[in-house]
């Protein structure tokens, strides 16, 4: 008997042993909770009596084999099963037939893997956005599952026709599928979880959809926001050292064109704007000798100087003319309210107006 065709729920049970093979290793039980490889969804594990099923497998002949990690001596057993991989199947084995409901394509087969779940469908397009909002829309409404046994000649309404004759075990989510079906599902669409819908692959003139459900899926979008802060980190500690490069390859520049301003006249004025490369420009601009150079903006000003006392100077004019700043005696800088009084600190300090 399979106690998991009506209580998939169910995670301990007792029972008779009524065979054993290879050396006890090998068990036959009068009635299991244990699910089988087949139908796409992997064998459950868990104990009996303590030893670990490794494998379950539905034979040939309708018997399931349990295959234990150790030899089994015993008439009776207490089985235990692994909720966390049950409930897991189940989620994705329910996520499976909400997924094939909703896609207009038919369903050609289908892998439960232990990592990621596959449906392959006939079709070589899908538009995934829509696809996953309407799955997810189902399990919202937390629809219910339920399993009945219907007779495989008059089942009527079913997604796929089956080939198995007599009485079938249906599973249907109501209002939305009907699916022959022997595995274990959970009770309502909401205990599903997420559904996540990874790629689509090309297999043989169709589709293969990788999804996720349920724990697998938040799992899934937490290893994603993880790669995706790291690939963020990384890419702005980059852009950090890349502008740190920048603003070293300027003021690399700013040396070399201050030399050079230098070496055409010990006296200049200079229209640019005033930032910190033009400090750097100022700086080696007096480095390489006695001089005086001024920098104008549109309304900023930088003195540089090792001959007058710059400071003090441009401090005194800024007054003057509404504004604002100073510095010390080789270098000071500040701002006006216009370009008028830049032009009027310029001449006041012994330079021409700029050629228009």
């Amino acid at each position: 008997m399979r106690l998991y065709y009506d209580n998939a729920y169910a995670t301990s049970f007792a029972a008779r042993v009524v065979a054993t093979a290879e050396e006890g290793r090998r068990v036959y039980l009068d009635q299991t909770a244990f699910y089988p490889t087949s139908g796409g969804q992997l064998h459950d594990h868990g104990t009996l009596n303590g030893i670990p099923v490794v494998d379950v497998i539905a034979e040939e002949d309708g018997r399931i084999a349990h295959l234990l990690d150790a030899p089994l001596a015993a008439d009776t057993i207490q089985g235990e099963i692994d909720w966390t991989r049950r409930f897991d199947f189940m989620q994705q084995h329910s996520g499976q037939h909400l997924l094939s409901a909703v896609i207009a394509q038919p369903t050609l087969s289908v892998h439960l893997g232990l990592e990621a779940s596959t449906i392959d469908i006939a079709t070589d397009k899908l538009d995934l956005a829509p696809i996953e909002e309407r799955a997810n829309a189902a399990v919202f409404a937390n629809l219910p599952l339920g399993v009945s046994y219907e007779e495989a000649s008059t089942a009527a309404g079913l997604r796929k026709a089956t080939e198995r004759a007599g009485v079938i075990r249906i599973v249907t989510i109501e209002g939305l599928d009907r699916s022959a079906c022997g595995g274990t599902h959970v009770r309502a669409t909401g205990e599903i979880g997420p559904i996540l819908l990874r790629k689509t692959e090309k297999m043989r003139g169709n589709l293969r959809l990788h999804f996720l459900c349920g724990h697998r899926a938040l799992r899934a979008i937490r290893a994603d926001q993880a790669q995706q802060s790291a690939a963020i980190a990384q890419l702005t500690e980059a852009a950090k050292e890349a502008d740190k490069r920048a603003a070293k390859l300027a003021l690399d520049l700013a040396t070399y064109q201050g030399r050079e301003l230098y070496a055409q006249s010990p006296c200049q004025r200079v229209q640019t704007t005033i930032d910190e490369s033009t400090r750097a420009l100022a700086n080696a601009f007096l480095a390489a000798g006695p001089g005086t150079i001024l920098f104008t903006g549109a309304n900023a000003v930088m003195l540089g100087s090792n001959q007058r006392h710059a400071g003090n100077e441009l401090k005194a004019l800024l007054a003057a003319h509404g504004g604002r700043g100073g510095g010390s005696a080789q270098l000071a800088q500040g701002s006006v309210p216009d370009a008028a009084a830049v032009e009027a600190i310029a001449a006041a300090l012994g330079f021409p107006a700029l050629q228009s």
